[in-house]
């Protein structure tokens, strides 16, 4: 086992943090880019991105509830089908809804602070859970193999000549922070993790000692040295900021309610009061497992059991993590999302249980989103060995979070990510084309769907898109950079153009 398999063996079986008082238990088991500046400067300090492992493969189907296909939805899932009448239904969005265990993030939806992402994975799937997580993590295609992280590689970016010149004069603070013992593959540089992993800021000193540790030079040589010497690293790292987290924790408040007996909710408590108190950290990563389904997945009704409860903790855990934030007055600094490294099947099995699949939904959250509802349900009558086919391929979440979230240019973003991925227009009130097409064409445009009449749009210069003769279209603004074209008989309203 080299240090990196071993890196990345360790992150896999994170478990959540708990907090209780003092004590710590482990439990096993314009353009956006222009306006965001404009609003608050994405290349300075102050933007934080908060990211959430869904451990084991959420079952995205009775997350998002297709309300528009109920019939198909029922058949491939009829003893664990979530029934009409109790879905949560989302405000202008009728044909969906969410779990009814969810009511934070229904109510997050409806303040315009919660986006959802329909049907994100990438081609060529893999359903190995470590190799699937591996590609989320490093954001490659699925036949590459990568020794850095997405956020990893960013940061090396950002914070050159990690960790040799750290802390410094300019950043004191960690770079990124994971709940946990062992950080992230997502947080990999190319010398190493660009992050720390701490425990809760009161215990963090007393866990790891005070001090410098006397380490010898007499390590074992090869592999074997090379991972005694990377732990005592991380080690020596860690007491480093300790006094920065702890004066960070000193500072830092929460004002919000935050949900008991949850231990996402613990993690996310511990982020927020380390941002209120000022800690510059610029990515944070917490877990929470349980999402392995495969059997009893719900209990004596389709709305209770093991995944409503995960669901559950979820929602309330980020709704009172947003509400803090705002009471902190720092919402406006912070965006997050979940993951998953896949979905499950869309056909649920004999053991009131759901396999791995395919394509799920991803959650960002936080007051800069501006595209509520990203691609469309999935559709039930078109599925591959009874899975979800994929709409959004989850790089073009990390490419809108690289380029309009933290303002990285986009040869960066690019070199970052391996490749060039079109935007989801995820902090963008503006729709865009990214090809040309067909204005009912979903493929056409950023979101990957047709605009709504309430919604902004935007075709990119280069791009021709047309409305048939047949086709009776609407929007908001109309940004005409490229070509539009409406045929004899089409009909086209909106509330005026742009130039």
């Amino acid at each position: 086992m080299n240090r990196r398999q071993f890196f990345t063996s360790s992150s896999s079986c994170l478990l959540p943090l708990f907090l209780d008082k003092k004590s710590l238990r482990v439990f096993s088991n314009s353009t956006p880019l222009v306006k965001s500046i404009l609003e608050t400067d994405a290349l300075s300090t102050d933007r934080v991105l908060v990211l959430i492992y869904l451990n084991g493969g959420n079952d995205g189907l009775n997350t998002v509830i297709p309300l528009d296909q109920m019939s198909e939805y029922q058949s491939l899932r009829s003893n664990i089908a979530i029934p009409e009448n109790s879905a949560l239904v989302l405000q202008n969005h009728i044909n969906m809804g969410l779990h009814p265990s969810m009511i934070g993030f229904k109510n997050l939806f409806t303040e315009g602070k919660l986006s959802i992402i329909n049907s994100v994975s990438y081609p060529n799937p893999n359903f190995s859970h470590h190799r699937s997580t591996e590609i989320w993590m490093t954001a490659t295609d699925s036949n590459v193999q990568a020794a850095t992280g997405w956020a990893g590689r960013y940061l090396d970016n950002r914070f050159p000549n990690y960790p040799a010149a750290y802390p410094s004069v300019e950043m004191d603070d960690p770079i990124a922070l994971q709940i946990g013992y062992v950080t992230s593959t997502a947080l990999l540089g190319p010398a190493e993790s660009m992050a720390i992993a701490l425990n809760d800021p009161e215990t963090f000193k007393l866990l790891i000692g005070e001090g410098t540790p006397n380490i010898p030079t007499d390590l074992p040589c090869c592999e074997a040295g090379d991972l005694i010497s990377y732990i005592r690293k991380q080690k020596i790292l860690s007491i480093g900021y300790a006094d920065r987290i702890k004066h960070a924790a000193d500072l830092g408040a929460n004002y919000a309610t935050y949900p008991v007996n949850n231990g996402l909710a613990d993690q996310l408590k511990i982020v927020s009061r380390l941002i209120h108190g000022g800690l510059k950290t610029k990515v944070y990563l917490v877990t929470q497992d349980g999402y392995d389904t495969h059997a009893n997945q719900v209990s004596t009704t389709p709305t209770t059991g093991l995944h409503a409860n995960l669901l559950k903790d979820l929602s309330d855990a980020i709704s009172a993590f947003q509400a803090d934030l705002k009471l902190q007055n720092i919402e406006d600094r912070v965006v997050g999302m979940t993951f998953s490294e896949f979905g499950r099947r869309a056909k649920s099995n004999n053991s009131n249980g759901t396999d791995h699949g395919v394509a799920a939904p991803v959650f960002v959250f936080g007051t800069k989103i501006k595209q509520k509802v990203i691609g469309n349900n999935p559709d039930l009558t078109d599925l591959e060995n009874n899975d979800i086919k994929m709409q959004i391929d989850f790089r073009r979440i990390y490419r809108d979070i690289l380029q309009d979230w933290f303002g990285v240019s986009s040869q960066l973003t690019n070199q970052f990510l391996y490749k060039d991925f079109s935007t989801i227009s995820l902090f963008n009130e503006y729709i865009e084309s990214v090809k040309s097409g067909n204005w009912l064409d979903p493929s056409t445009w950023s979101i990957g769907r047709v605009p709504k009449l309430d919604e902004n749009v935007k075709i990119n210069i280069g791009h021709k898109v047309i409305v048939k003769s047949t086709d009776r279209v609407e929007c908001k603004y109309l940004n005409i950079l490229g070509n539009f074209e409406t045929e004899n008989g089409a009909y086209f309203k909106s509330g005026g153009l742009m130039n």
